[in-house]
C-alpha cells in the first residue's frame, strides 16, 4: 500500500501580491484603460485575468477569463462596456487551480459586491465556514471570495463602513479594490502588508499594485502606507486607517520612470528587481506556514502526524539550480528531521532509479513545475509506490498537477532566466519541510525548533541588510570579470551554495567556474592554484568553520587571490585573504539564504561589468521542457 499522506483539498487559496491590481474612476470610459492597463501589467506573470466595471445606473458588467489578457479580449470580442468606474485584476495562481471560476474579480452572492484582490488571508477557512453557516454560497476555491461576502453580511447602507468591518476580520497579507452597484461613484482600495498606490490624475483617480499601470495616465502618486485605506469618489481621495477611519493627509509624490523602468521596479534589468525581491519572497513562504509558536503547518499539503512518522526515507530530484537547493534539503531533513536522505540529478536517476517502496517520499523540486526530466522521474517513482512531493513555483504547472502533494515555493513570477529568488524560496521551504517532520517524530525538542523557527524567521530583516550593501559588490564582481576562471568552495550547507555560485558565474558572466567541498580542493583542484585563480570561499560560523579555515590558508600559499565570505565581526582571517564580504550571523541550516545573495551579487556586478544581458543569457531557457 502506498504512503497515505494527504493532499490538500483544492477548495482553498491564496493570491500573492506579484498579482495585478487596477481600479479606476474618472471622466473616461474605463474599460479601455483597464485593459491597456492589465497589459502593462502582464509582465509580472499571471494565469487569469479579469475586470469589473459599473455602468450609469449601476449595473454591473464583470468579464473573467484563465489565460492571458488576449483571452480576455477575446472574450469580449468587441462588447461596448459602458462606464466610468471600473477595476481589472490578473491572477498568478498560488492555489486553486488556473480557471474562469478562480479568476478575479470576485462577488457576493447579491451580484452587488466585487473585490479584487493580492495577498494572503490565513484565516480564510473559518471565515467561509461562519459565512457558509449562515447561508452564503461560495462558488471559486480562492481565499478571496470570503471578503465580498463579508461585505455584503456587515452592509447596513454604508459601503465604507461594511468594507472596514469586514477588513477588521482578515488576518494575513492584502491590497484590495472594492467597487459596489449600492455606491457606483465610489472605489475602495486598502492594504496590509501588499502594495497599492492612488494614481492622481486630472479629474480621475486610479489604484494599482504596479506604478507600472499607471504611468501613462499620470506621474502624481499617493503610497498607501500599512493599515490605510483610500476612498475615491468625484471630488478626489480620502485616505484613513483601516482600524478606525482616522483620516489621514496623504502624501502625494511624482514619479520619473519611464514605463519600461516601472516594470522593473525602477532597477535596471529584471535580475536586481527579483534579487532584492527576496526578503519579500521569502516572508511569503513563511506565511500562514511557520506559526508564532514555532510549529510548521502547510495549507497546501496538510498530512498528519501519524502519516509523517510512517516516512522511512526521502529521495530527492531535481536539475540546474533546483538540485543544488536539494542537496541543502538533504542536509536539512537528515540533521533536523533525523531520516535518510538522497539526491540525485534528475537526468541520472530516471535512468538508474533507486529502489522505491511505500514508506519513500519523493520530492521533485522544480521551478517551473515543466522540467522534462524531474517530471519522468517523479512519474516513475509514483509507479513505483512513492508518494511524490513537488516544491514548485506555478500551480498550474504539469508537476503540481500529477504529484500527490505540493508545496508551493509562493516566490512570484521570475521573469530573469537565471533563478534567484526561486532558489532561496526552494531552500526555505526544504527547511520548513525538514522542521515539520521533525516536529511530527519528535527528532528535536521543542525548544530547539523554536529557536529555529525563530532564526528562519529573522533571515528576510539580514537578507535586507546585506541588500543595502549591494554598491559594496560592484568592485568585487568587477574584480571576479578580470579573470577567465574562479573556484568556488564551502562546506557543509555552504558546499551546495558554492556551487550555485559557480553556476551563477558561469551563467550571467559566462567566466567559467565550479565549485568544490573545500577539503576536496587537496585531492585534485589545488593543482590549478596560483595568483591568477581567484578563489571564493564561503566560511561563515560553522561546525567545520576551523577546518575551512586551514583550507582558505592552504589557497593562500598558493598565491591564489581569495574573497572569504564570513559572519558579521569575524577578522580571523584577514591575514589570509585579499577581500572580505561579512553577512549576519545566522545558524548553519539557514545561512545559504545570506550566502546564495552573496553569489547572486558577485555574478550579477561581474556581468554588468563586461556588459551582457543577465536577463536572457546565451543558449539558456528558463524551463527545460526536453532532455
Amino acid at each position: 500500500m502506498r504512503l497515505s499522506l494527504r493532499r490538500w483539498p483544492s477548495a482553498g487559496r491564496w493570491d500573492l501580491d506579484m498579482c495585478g491590481i487596477i481600479g479606476y474612476l474618472g471622466p473616461r470610459v474605463a474599460a479601455p484603460v483597464l485593459l491597456d492597463s492589465l497589459q502593462r501589467l502582464e509582465y509580472r506573470g499571471y494565469d487569469s485575468a479579469g475586470v469589473v466595471v459599473l455602468g450609469a445606473d449601476g449595473a454591473p458588467t464583470s468579464i473573467r477569463s484563465a489565460g492571458k489578457v488576449e483571452a480576455l479580449l477575446d472574450r469580449i470580442d468587441g462588447e461596448e462596456i459602458l462606464g466610468r468606474v471600473g477595476m481589472g485584476h490578473t491572477r498568478w495562481a498560488t492555489h486553486g487551480k488556473p480557471s474562469h471560476e478562480n479568476a478575479h474579480p470576485h462577488r457576493d452572492c447579491t451580484g452587488r459586491f466585487f473585490v479584487i484582490h493580492n495577498g494572503i488571508i490565513e484565516n480564510f477557512a473559518e471565515l467561509r465556514n461562519e459565512l457558509r453557516a449562515q447561508g452564503h454560497i461560495f462558488t471559486s476555491e480562492t481565499d478571496t471570495e470570503v471578503l465580498p461576502h463579508l461585505i455584503e453580511s456587515y452592509y447596513q447602507g454604508d459601503l465604507v463602513v461594511a468594507t472596514r468591518t469586514a477588513l477588521g476580520r482578515l488576518r494575513g497579507a492584502y491590497a484590495v479594490v472594492v467597487l459596489s452597484s449600492t455606491d457606483p461613484d465610489t472605489l475602495i482600495g486598502a492594504r496590509l502588508n501588499a502594495p497599492l498606490v492612488v494614481g492622481v490624475g486630472t479629474d480621475e483617480w486610479f489604484l494599482s499594485s504596479d506604478l507600472t499601470a499607471i504611468i501613462p495616465y499620470t506621474r502624481q502618486a499617493i503610497v498607501l502606507g500599512e493599515g490605510q485605506m483610500a476612498v475615491l469618489s468625484p471630488v478626489g481621495p480620502v485616505v484613513t486607517t483601516i482600524a478606525d477611519g482616522a483620516e489621514l493627509v496623504p502624501r502625494v509624490i511624482r514619479v520619473e520612470w519611464d514605463v519600461i523602468q516601472a516594470e522593473r521596479g525602477g532597477y535596471p534589468n529584471f535580475m536586481a528587481k527579483e534579487i532584492h525581491e527576496q526578503p519579500a519572497a521569502l516572508e511569503n513562504a513563511l506565511r500562514g506556514r511557520l506559526l508564532s509558536d514555532g510549529r510548521v503547518e502547510f495549507s497546501d499539503w496538510a498530512s498528519g502526524d501519524q502519516e509523517l512518522r510512517r516516512i522511512e526515507r526521502v529521495q530527492i530530484v531535481a536539475a540546474g539550480t533546483a538540485f543544488y537547493a536539494g542537496m541543502i534539503a538533504k542536509n536539512a531533513l537528515e540533521d533536523l528531521a533525523g531520516i535518510p536522505a538522497t539526491v540525485e540529478v534528475a537526468s541520472e536517476w530516471r535512468y538508474r532509479p533507486q529502489p522505491s517502496t511505500s514508506s519513500t517520499l519523493m520530492v521533485a523540486i522544480s521551478q517551473s513545475g515543466e522540467t522534462a526530466d524531474t517530471l519522468a522521474a517523479a512519474r516513475l517513482a509514483r509507479e513505483r509506490g512513492s508518494f511524490v512531493l513537488a516544491l514548485t513555483n506555478v500551480v498550474g504547472s504539469t508537476l503540481a498537477m500529477e504529484a500527490d502533494g505540493v508545496i508551493n515555493l509562493h516566490a512570484g513570477p521570475e521573469i530573469s532566466v537565471v533563478a534567484t529568488k526561486t532558489f532561496t524560496n526552494q531552500v526555505a521551504c526544504s527547511v520548513l519541510l525538514a522542521l515539520r517532520l521533525a516536529q511530527a517524530r519528535g527528532s528535536r525538542g521543542e525548544g530547539d525548533i523554536r529557536e529555529l523557527a525563530a532564526a528562519l524567521r529573522s533571515v528576510s530583516a539580514a537578507q535586507r541588510q546585506l541588500l543595502s550593501r549591494d554598491h559594496e559588490f560592484a568592485d568585487l564582481g568587477a574584480w571576479l570579470a578580470e579573470h577567465r576562471s574562479a573556484v568556488y568552495m564551502g562546506r557543509g550547507y555552504n558546499y551546495p551554495t558554492a556551487m550555485e555560485a559557480a553556476l551563477k558565474l558561469k551563467e550571467v558572466a559566462y567566466v567559467h567556474a565550479e565549485g568544490y567541498p573545500a577539503g576536496e580542493l587537496k585531492h585534485g583542484p589545488i593543482a590549478l592554484l596560483d595568483e591568477e585563480m581567484p578563489v571564493v570561499a564561503f566560511a561563515t560560523d560553522s561546525s567545520t568553520r576551523e577546518k575551512v579555515r586551514s583550507n582558505i590558508q592552504e589557497v593562500h600559499a598558493r598565491q591564489s587571490p581569495v574573497l572569504a565570505v564570513v559572519s558579521e565581526g569575524d577578522t580571523t582571517l584577514a591575514d589570509h585573504v585579499q577581500f572580505t564580504v561579512e553577512v549576519p550571523r545566522v545558524p548553519e541550516v539557514v545561512s545559504p539564504l545570506l550566502t546564495a545573495v552573496v553569489g547572486q551579487l558577485l555574478a550579477y556586478h561581474a556581468a554588468m561589468t563586461r556588459g551582457y544581458d543577465v536577463d536572457r543569457p546565451r543558449n539558456l531557457a528558463k524551463s527545460v521542457t526536453v532532455e
